[in-house]
């Protein structure tokens, strides 16, 4: 949920910081502060708003100030109003921390604190968090950090620091993530890649339960015992370029080009003598045999991609598979054995909804697949195999090119699935993959159609209520739709089944209500316009969007788009920029903040 970082080195450590920050605003935008070392203890600056606030306020404060050792946080608020005393960072004593996650069992730990004297400043569960370790902490902070630990329950990423250790960082975590590097510069550690990509190109992940010790020479991690560890080095190969906007006005106009080439590096090193192959995954066929039923669960986006998901597998190989909803997951007692395979999609790797559904499916005995962003993520370690998509970093909290990916790596596993037990031949899955690859191409012509879809964008900049309709495919890709438009347009949107119509939805269909139509599937195309003559017959706005080869009587709707010419099976891919550009339009039409919609954060680490 929120953006953190801890900077110990040779430079000057605010500026790191604030640099690091402005990276990792997209996490949480509701407060900043940073808190570093001085030779007469730690000073904290904090404020309400989004970095370049805090920026005007050290300038102000602390333009004199000479550090190299400090922690920086922006945060999306979740215990806690937002308000200066809430920012983060929070000091207890001698220990000041920052944190991303949420401490379940604050209320009853501050009622500990509470016996001894010990009452917090702010409403949030993070300087409860500091206070424990302060009250643990004898002058040993391995062992208050460990202790401390034992006694918290919920996701946390902590990086602290001791007035009385200066120069140096601590940092564990629980569910939340941390990445972190040394160079010759000094160490950094943040809860993204995209606050470290500036300073080196490898990198570890923080383990659960182990410390890290940050200094300006080395950063040494112990495991729960201990004894000290030597963390598995991973290599990133995008660059800081690539989580700058590139001349756009916004990061997610730059992802939403940026997606042929993130396709193209998602399915190329998949594709293997003209076919689906995942050994260099690590991932062999062994996984895709004896297995009955398929569990695909996520959140969000990421659920959207396993709705395309669940459309192709059940099409190509004749396997029953399900949906599910991360959150609702594990409360639902899910009926898996080891027949099942349940496959879990995050673009971050540490969805904490995503992760729990994860640990149960393992602890019943199935086999898990996950296909995630992010390298040496929680989701990525603990999976009995993982597929990485290749969108390289994705700054808008709105998601496209990761959406996109996921797609495509649902549509592998669907080919690959099916060849392997039987249900296609090598010729027809070798014909998937080369028909999936010149898709890309379509997508690229798709990106051309910015103006005419910003010309109907205007003509919904004043709905209250938007309805998407579709049957098959085009009824998965329309919940993707509607949830883009609404993150970022903040109009109430809705996807129907379109032949739902006549079981209630149709009552909300009034004059110049606009109803975007997707049409792309030849087999149902006769039912949707059937659907779409319905709403239009009820004065509702029409936006038609149709393969090439439809037929389409012009008196039907207000507006058709006919996308580039692309078989049906992979329309979807073409589609989904249309309603991205449609939902971005309709944004800045209305001088929203696209990138950071309110109230929403680009990982949700905490249930």
């Amino acid at each position: 949920m929120c953006g953190i970082i801890g900077y110990v080195g040779l430079d000057d450590a605010k500026k790191e910081l604030l640099k690091g920050l402005q990276a990792l605003e997209y996490r949480g935008y509701d407060s900043a502060g940073i808190a570093y070392c001085q030779p007469n203890g730690i000073k904290t600056i904090k404020t309400v708003g989004k970095v370049s606030c805090l920026k005007d306020k050290v300038a102000k404060e602390a333009a004199d100030d000479v550090t190299t050792c400090g922690i920086g946080h922006t945060r999306w608020a979740t215990h806690g109003g937002v308000s200066d005393t809430n920012s983060h960072p929070h000091t207890a004593g001698k220990v000041t921390l920052i944190h991303n996650g949420i401490i379940e069992n604050y209320k009853e730990l501050q009622e500990e604190l509470a016996a001894k004297g010990k009452e917090p400043i702010s409403q949030t569960d993070t300087e409860i968090a500091a206070m424990v370790i302060d009250d643990c902490y004898t002058g040993d902070p391995e062992a208050a950090i460990r202790k401390a630990i034992s006694k918290l329950v919920g996701a946390y990423g902590f990086c602290i620091i001791f007035s009385d250790i200066p120069e140096t960082i601590y940092a564990v975590r629980n569910g939340s993530p941390l990445v972190a590097a040394h160079t010759d510069r000094g160490s950094i550690i943040a809860s993204d890649m995209v606050a470290l990509v500036s300073h080196t190109k490898h990198y570890f992940v923080l383990k659960e339960g182990h410390i890290a010790k940050l200094t300006k020479d080395e950063i040494i991690v112990k495991d729960e015992n201990g004894e000290v560890y030597g963390p598995y080095i991973h290599h990133i190969s995008w660059d800081m370029a690539s989580a700058k906007k590139g001349g756009y006005d916004y990061f997610m106009m730059k992802e939403i080009h940026e997606q042929p080439e993130a396709l193209r590096n998602t399915i190329r090193p998949r594709m293997v003598n003209g076919l689906p192959d995942f050994s260099a995954d690590g991932v062999g066929d062994e996984l895709f045999t004896d297995v009955s039923r398929i569990v695909i669960t996520a959140c969000g986006t990421a659920m959207h991609s396993g709705l395309m998901g669940k459309n192709m597998i059940e099409r190509l190989c004749r396997i029953p598979v399900t949906v599910d909803i991360a959150s609702e997951f594990r409360y639902q007692n899910p009926i898996i054995d080891e027949h099942t395979l349940l496959i879990t999609v995050s673009q971050s790797g540490e969805t904490a909804d995503t992760l729990a559904a994860l640990r149960l499916a393992k602890e019943r005995g199935a086999k898990t697949l996950s296909v995630v962003n992010v390298k040496g993520s929680s989701i990525a370690r603990e999976s009995d195999y993982v597929l990485y998509t290749h969108a390289g970093p994705e700054i808008a909290v709105a998601s496209t090119k990761a959406y996109s990916v996921q797609v495509a790596v649902m549509y592998l596993i669907a080919f690959r699935f099916a060849l392997v037990n039987g249900k296609i031949s090598e010729k027809d899955a070798a014909g998937l993959m080369t028909t999936m690859i010149d898709t890309v191409d379509k997508v690229e012509d798709a990106l051309t159609y910015d103006q005419q879809t910003e010309r109907i964008a205007k003509r919904l900049t004043s709905a209250t209520d938007i309805f998407f309709l579709g049957r098959g495919l085009d009824y998965a890709l329309s919940c993707e739709g509607s949830l883009k438009l609404k993150e970022i347009s903040y109009i109430h949107s809705e996807a129907y089944a379109a032949g739902e119509l006549k079981h209630g939805t149709i009552s909300l269909i009034t004059d110049n209500v606009p109803v975007i139509a997707l049409a792309t599937q030849p087999d149902v195309y006769a039912k949707i316009i059937s659907n779409v003559q319905e709403v239009r017959s009820r004065g509702a706005k029409v936006i038609l969007i149709t393969g090439a080869d439809a037929s389409v009587d012009a008196a039907l709707c207000d507006y058709h788009i006919v996308l580039p010419e692309t078989d049906p099976l992979f329309a979807p891919f073409v589609a989904t920029v249309i309603l991205q550009y449609l939902a971005y339009y309709v944004s800045v039409e209305k001088g929203l903040n696209v990138d950071q919609p309110r109230n929403l954060a680009k990982s949700v680490t905490v249930e």
